[in-house]
């Protein structure tokens, strides 16, 4: 990662999502068939691979995080990007969307009672922490591969009632919290050289998280379209280079 960003915007690339489907949907199904590697025939999870890198077929410029309820705005936003720019963008729901899934497999298979109709407890508290960990070892291992982080900002993901923002959301809040620790890592660039600038019955379970979003450079709807036809104009620069020009993150000297 070399720069991450606060994104408020609209609607505006709703029209984009077929795109960002084609792209979604070809992540997600890698996300699928890497993540099942890991599961051994006894249902334990294969620790060792843990330490190599997951995705080495997915390389994303840009990571958006974003609310599950808002997955369709930020599969068309990375439609629209890939469209623009033509920048590679890797959706965080492919990874924790998938979630669900992979539980019910291990479940079914092997935590389920004697009688069949019902899990065990214990074993499904068990299997929910490995394969969270597994998720959450996948989620850092590609928000340190993609260069951008794209955190987008809504009323689904965060909650802004009062003066501390919050959210809802514990995989948006691992994620912010992965923006400010994971390394820092200066782009390589053939233009030039860049240097650092600035849960049936129950009652329903809500945990509020606090947020800090400080460390993330705040950017609009008209910072995205800004950014659009900067890039027309000046097509020989990378995309994303320019887009930290504009907000003071980079330098470039030649």
């Amino acid at each position: 990662m070399f720069n991450g960003f606060n994104l408020i915007t609209d609607e505006k690339f709703l029209s984009y999502k077929e795109r960002g489907y084609a792209i979604y949907n070809g992540h997600r199904q890698s996300v699928e068939n890497e993540l099942n590697k890991f599961i051994l025939d006894d249902g334990s999870i294969n620790g060792s691979e843990l330490q190599e890198d997951w995705f080495p077929q997915i390389n994303a410029d840009i990571f958006i995080s974003h609310s599950h309820a808002d997955e369709e705005k930020a599969i068309a936003l990375a439609g629209w990007l890939n469209y623009a720019f033509g920048l590679s963008v890797f959706i965080d729901s492919c990874v924790w969307g998938y979630a669900d899934d992979l539980l019910k497999k291990i479940d079914d298979k092997f935590c389920r009672n004697p009688d069949g109709s019902t899990y065990s407890y214990e074993k499904r508290n068990n299997s929910t922490s490995h394969v969270h960990m597994m998720l959450s070892t996948a989620l850092i291992m590609m928000m340190d591969k993609t260069e951008c982080i794209v955190f987008l900002n809504t009323p689904n993901s965060i909650d802004s009632t009062d003066i501390i923002n919050r959210t809802k959301s514990p995989w948006i809040y691992y994620e912010i919290g992965v923006t400010r620790s994971v390394r820092r890592k200066i782009p390589e660039r053939p233009t030039g050289i860049i240097k650092k600038g600035l849960f049936e019955n129950a009652q329903a379970l809500t945990i509020k998280y606090k947020v800090d979003l400080n460390h993330l450079r705040e950017i609009k709807q008209s910072d995205l379209e800004y950014w659009e036809r900067d890039y027309i104009r000046n097509k020989e620069m990378h995309p994303l280079d320019l887009l930290y020009g504009k907000h003071n993150l980079i330098e470039y000297l030649r």
